[in-house]
């Protein structure tokens, strides 16, 4: 009888959570549909311009070059953060359901499994980000050259080929070594075994939705990479229950559901082909070899954030069990969720305004960047300020979305919430940058950034801070993280408006 009623109450929960965050998906839909609809247009009109702008390529409101920035921004923001929350949804509903179903050491399992996510997508985010920055820069030059800008399409397409086969192999033969590596222990590890179990079969596919999803962008198709993004989450989100507990497969369950979910995003994504908006096309790209050095170069600093993700999170994993125990553990699992979301946010924003930056560094427009440059800042700020908000005021909501929590983890949840929220305040901010500094030609500074946040100062801080200060000092490790890098990050924003502001002069002169 316990078993049922526990069973009940799970239900009765899981039913609660999936009706509010489909109340929230409508809402977001129904506010996309009024902006939509209220652009002043008479009723008559309304046909024509939907021809005008879907189907005639948005020659004005979508030409990076001389369409009103405004518009464009905020278009592509919509569609770039659609698309990054979905994608943050496949980890979190996972997370929540294993939770709920496994306790406290489901969540915790599935905190090992992040790292792996990380390095899946951060391969997607290399040739897709590196490859697209390069691409947009030669379409934005005068003399822009289609062969060439898909001659680096190609390129991204056969590193992503490789990445995939190679990452294939590692965690199908190696997935118990890596589950290790990344912290697993005995209690954690059948259960994060489980979870892979179903995604080791479909790898390619998450890795390709991150590259093509950049390409969409830049291809001028933004709506298309969240329509499929959308699919395959709202199948992982209902097939997560179904799996998950109506069909009792708890962790397994939960890894089918996402595998599924992930193929039918791709399969939406490359419909794109077949459309006529389609301008990418595969052909046999000159100097191979170097086309390649020069996207991982470009798209290094993206790719390294989420790998850094990883290294935190291992890094954390380990020092958190040293000091801490398991109760701490599953915290920071709900940690590294909420800072997915929040990162989700950023590269929203770094990825809204790329297609832009890139194809007016290629025409020498240092005007329009600054004007997206503004754009992008207060949306950071935004951003910021709402996630640490949220942090601070509502810690235990946060908790009962992604497990049932023990009264032991109840007593330190909310501080250690609040400690570690404080690093959203500028993380928008310090992820941002590394797209900007990519899209303008200056991978020297997205490399600091990114290695200072992921490694130098953040790993520094991991393990000084509980000798110096105690175990819970641990949890201000980041936020200590991306101040430092966040003056760095303004300093160099400052540095490099500056002369973009001075090219510009002397192209008049």
């Amino acid at each position: 009888m316990e078993e049922l009623a526990r069973r009940a109450n799970h239900l009765e929960e899981m039913m609660s959570w999936i009706r509010h965050r489909l109340k929230c998906l409508i809402f977001i839909r129904l506010f996309c549909f009024y902006r939509e609809s209220a652009w002043g247009f008479p009723t008559e009109q309304k046909a024509l311009r939907r021809d005008s702008f879907y189907f005639e390529r948005r020659e004005d409101q979508m030409d990076f070059l001389n369409g009103k920035i405004k518009t464009i921004y905020f278009k592509y923001l919509a569609a770039a953060f659609g698309s990054a929350l979905i994608t943050s949804i496949y980890s979190i509903v996972d997370m929540a359901m294993v939770g709920q179903y496994h306790g406290p050491e489901g969540t915790a399992a599935l905190a090992v499994v992040a790292p792996v996510w990380n390095i899946i997508y951060s391969l997607g985010l290399l040739m897709g980000i590196g490859g697209s920055v390069l691409f947009s820069t030669i379409r934005g030059k005068e003399e822009g050259d289609a062969r060439q800008s898909n001659e680096y399409f190609t390129a991204s397409v056969t590193g992503s080929v490789i990445l995939a086969v190679i990452a294939w192999i590692i965690i199908i033969f190696f997935d118990k070594e890596l589950l290790m590596l990344f912290g697993a222990e005995e209690q954690t590890l059948t259960l994060a075994r489980e979870y892979v179990l179903s995604i080791k079969f479909v790898v390619p596919c998450f890795l390709f939705t991150q590259m093509l999803a950049a390409y969409l962008r830049n291809d001028k198709n933004p709506e298309l990479a969240p329509a499929g993004v959308l699919a395959g989450g709202i199948f992982n989100v209902f097939g997560d229950y179904f799996f998950v507990f109506t069909c009792d497969m708890g962790a397994m369950g939960a890894g089918l559901a996402t595998a599924i979910g992930s193929v039918i995003s791709i399969i939406i994504m490359l419909s794109h082909f077949f459309t006529k908006k389609n301008s990418l096309k595969l052909i046999r790209p000159e100097k191979l070899p170097r086309k390649l050095q020069e996207i991982c170069v470009t798209g290094f600093s993206t790719f390294f954030i989420d790998i850094a993700m990883g290294i935190l999170t291992i890094l954390f994993n380990r020092q958190i069990m040293r000091y801490l125990g398991t109760n701490a553990l599953s915290v920071y699992g709900v940690i590294v969720n909420i800072s997915t979301l929040v990162q989700c946010c950023a590269y929203s924003i770094g990825q809204a305004s790329q297609p832009i930056f890139s194809t007016n560094y290629g025409a020498g427009n240092g005007g329009r960047i600054r004007q997206t440059l503004k754009y992008a800042l207060g949306t950071a700020a935004f951003f910021g300020l709402l996630w640490t908000a949220l942090c601070m005021v509502i810690p235990n909501a946060l908790i009962r979305i992604f497990m049932t929590p023990t009264k032991e983890v109840w007593q330190i949840a909310s501080s250690i919430i609040r400690c570690y929220g404080l690093s959203f305040l500028l993380l928008p901010l310090n992820v941002f940058s590394t797209y900007y500094f990519q899209a303008v030609m200056k991978p020297k500074a997205a490399f600091t950034v990114s290695v200072s946040r992921g490694l130098v100062i953040s790993g520094i801080l991991i393990f000084l801070l509980p000798v110096l200060a105690g175990a819970d000092s641990i949890w201000f490790a980041m936020p200590l993280t991306e101040l430092f890098v966040a003056v760095y990050v303004v300093c160099m924003i400052m540095r490099y408006t500056r002369q973009l502001s001075a090219e510009r002069r002397r192209s008049y002169e």
